[in-house]
């Protein structure tokens, strides 16, 4: 069984489970064309594929984006980690990876692919298409992402070669016209995937114009809109899982508790800091969602394998958010990999949704096999002592290491567990300083 299956059953029946389910949204390509494989600063295993590039005209490290047998080969990587539960793709990459070399066939992660591309997501360079109000559009079909055909053969089994499963993508502007229009295509394709035995999660996007509603009640709109969308529809027709934005606590509380059946489910977002990340999906989980899809938080990640996996013991409850952070940038220097910024920036929350409550530390003992940091003993805060062992994160030809870094440090924290710049001596930033920058993590 899938996991995604297994825990969506789980979820349905104990109310008390803290199954969650992760996926990676590598459909990029639906969206910015040749920046969705997204910066080669980070590669798979395997490394750069070759590339022709007219050196008078630039040359491959000044292009700056992975090219797509890069972006597959990173695809395959994480699929084969298999922390995730659903790799979503554009119906060409599914039709790659699934239909033709049957990536999937012996994986516990499933295949999803976008089964419409409305034009809010149309982000190419120079246009102009992202400022209009959404209008609906489909480039693939149902048939075309199960079996990769025009019309695929159906013995009722509901088994194809391709991706069973699609996103399909809905964005109220709070006009009437619009919003008819676009929940006019959303009932064809109910009915459509209904009779093909095709399953779909339904994500809704926050206007993408002037919606005349303040940002605060933003959530309330949204909410109420799904509400009203699917109170038409029965239990044959419904998404399997709801995909939003994070609107805060008592937006997500209102929605997940207002039908147990309903599965609710965060969307990532930009990019933003590790830290952003992190806490996002920690407080997500806390307030009642049960699935998360990261696409440019884990697509620009400076190690997509070590992220996923943070994530993964994030939503486990073995780490905060906090901790994960700092263990990241640990697996970062040990790899020799330069962050996109320094522990302390990558540490600062800059996503103002996320800035109602502080997140809690606590003692805690995570248990990562694989660690390549386990060597040396690292200065850390007093109240957290972490050890991290990392299954994953490590190459896949590293051996395992059976020892774990304890953490502790000699500097004023605060009581969310984060340093208290303002107590700091200049010996004490000095030493916080050496710890972050030289052995981070131990």
């Amino acid at each position: 069984m899938k996991s995604l299956d297994a825990k969506l059953a789980d979820v349905k029946k104990n109310s008390n489970s803290r199954a969650f389910i992760i996926a990676d949204a590598k459909d990029a390509d639906m969206a910015f064309g040749v920046r969705a494989p997204g910066p080669r600063g980070y590669l798979s295993n395997r490394g750069a594929r070759p590339a022709q590039f007219s050196p008078e005209v630039w040359n491959r490290a000044e292009f700056g984006y992975r090219n797509l047998p890069e972006f597959l080969d990173i695809i395959r990587e994480v699929t084969h980690q298999g922390l995730i539960d659903i790799m979503l793709m554009s119906a060409y990459v599914n039709e790659v990876l699934t239909i033709r070399e049957g990536l999937f066939q012996n994986s516990a992660v499933t295949p999803a692919a976008r089964a419409n591309d409305t034009t809010d997501v149309w982000a190419v360079r120079h246009g102009c298409y992202t400022r209009e109000p959404s209008q609906p559009f489909r480039s693939a079909s149902i048939d075309h992402i199960q079996c990769g055909e025009i019309e695929c053969e159906r013995d009722g089994s509901g088994q194809f070669t391709g991706a069973n499963l699609g996103l399909y993508s809905i964005t109220y502007v709070n006009e009437l016209d619009q919003d008819r229009e676009a929940l006019l295509w959303y009932k064809a394709f109910r009915e459509e995937a209904e009779s093909k035995q095709f399953r779909h999660f339904l994500e809704i996007f926050d206007p993408n114009v002037d919606s005349g509603i303040p940002p605060e009640k933003l959530g309330e709109f949204i909410n109420d809109n799904i509400l009203r969308t699917l109170a038409g529809v029965p239990e044959a027709g419904r998404p399997v899982f709801l995909k939003i934005v994070y609107h805060g606590p008592k937006a997500m509380e209102e929605l997940a508790q207002y039908d147990p059946n309903l599965v609710v489910g965060i969307l990532g977002g930009s990019a933003g800091t590790t830290y952003d990340a992190f806490r996002l999906i920690h407080d997500a989980q806390k307030y009642g969602a049960r699935v998360a899809l990261f696409g440019r938080k884990i697509n620009n990640a400076e190690h997509q394998l070590a992220f996923i996996e943070f994530l993964r013991l994030i939503t486990d409850g073995k780490v905060t958010p906090h901790e994960a952070v700092r263990a990241y940038h640990g697996v970062l220097q040990a790899k020799g990999i330069r962050p996109h910024c320094t522990l302390d920036a990558d540490l600062q929350l800059t996503d103002q949704t996320m800035s109602y409550d502080g997140s809690a530390t606590r003692r805690s003992t995570v248990e990562v096999t694989n660690n390549p940091l386990a060597k040396s003993a690292v200065p850390a805060a007093p109240d957290v002592s972490t050890s991290v062992t990392l299954s994953t994160a490590a190459r896949p030809t590293e051996s395992p290491s059976s020892s774990v870094a304890s953490i502790e440090v000699p500097w004023p924290v605060r009581a969310d567990g984060r340093p208290d710049f303002d107590k700091m001596s200049s010996v004490q930033r000095r030493a916080y300083d050496e710890a972050r920058l030289k052995r981070i993590f131990g």
